[in-house]
């Protein structure tokens, strides 16, 4: 005699089904990505995005809907939150960086803090550029000096996004 067997979604944990629910949902917006994903012990599923190209209601919405359509609350009592990156939310991922290019950020690293413009970011590492008003080395007065820094990901301790208004 042979054993039923449930589909594997219905043996996979809570925290394993909103996962690839929440990777279903983002095959479709392929411009979002995941910046936190918490699935706390009272089941609350707290998800941040973010997007290439920014991320809008409308993609809170269908990731949300995404994950909440496909779990069965008669079964087990969930909480769901969807949100985006804030502004001033701290970079973690590669991608966040590429599209923050040209922007001013407030980049910590252990040794030093710069506040500089992202000129180009890659898998490996970014580079900030800045200028300095500094004495002239023959004569009187100050000259603007242009300065540069890679940086790889395992040296920034906290980088944001530095809003101008």
């Amino acid at each position: 005699m042979r054993e039923a067997r449930l589909p594997s979604f219905y043996t996979m944990t809570f925290k394993e089904q909103v996962i690839q629910l929440l990777e279903n949902g983002l095959q479709e917006r392929p411009h979002l990505f995941v910046v936190d994903l918490k699935v706390t012990d009272k089941n609350d599923i707290l998800v941040t995005l973010d997007g290439d190209v920014g991320v809008n209601l409308q993609d809170c919405i269908f990731i949300s809907r995404a994950i909440e359509h496909n779990l069965d609350k008669e079964t087990i009592d969930f909480g769901l939150e969807v949100s985006s990156a804030g502004a001033t939310s701290p970079l973690r991922f590669a991608r966040q960086y590429y599209k923050n290019i040209g922007r001013t950020l407030k980049v910590v690293t252990p040794q030093i803090t710069y506040e500089a413009v992202l000129a180009a970011a890659n898998e490996a590492e970014i580079r900030l550029e800045w200028s300095t008003r500094e004495p002239k080395k023959i004569g009187k007065g100050k000259e603007t000096i242009q300065h540069h820094i890679n940086l790889t990901y395992d040296q920034i301790t906290d980088a944001k996004v530095i809003v101008a208004f």
